[in-house]
């Protein structure tokens, strides 16, 4: 929830976001040494503004530490194993699911007369 009188779209300060999410000032910037995802803006006098997209990942990763148990490490190589934007990674396929595909997508194209 955005801090009373602030867009929901804003930037937010990290005194603010801090205390969204019950957290002390100096784990935000700790996190940002350990993170490489999370870049806030930073301005004159090295002041951290952070976006929307800052703010969900920093929710993220507050609540994989807090919630679900997770260690630093742990959430480390979940972020590193997804791709910018696309949310988790996709589980892999067996070799046998992939023929299934491609048999498909011939057969398709034969069908449309490609």
């Amino acid at each position: 929830m955005p801090a009373p009188g602030k867009a929901a779209g804003a930037l937010r300060t990290i005194g603010e976001l801090a205390e969204e999410i019950g957290r002390p000032q100096h784990i935000l910037r700790y996190w940002e040494t350990r993170f490489p995802q999370l870049r806030p803006l930073t301005r004159a006098g090295n002041r951290r503004y952070y976006r929307p997209e800052d703010v969900e990942l920093v929710k993220r990763i507050h609540h994989l530490l807090a919630d679900e148990g997770y260690t630093i490490r742990g959430v480390q190589k979940l972020l590193a194993s997804e791709k910018p934007g696309r949310g988790p990674a996709p589980k892999a396929c067996s070799s046998g699911s992939l023929t299934a595909i491609r048999a498909s997508l011939v057969q398709a194209l034969e069908e449309d007369g490609g």
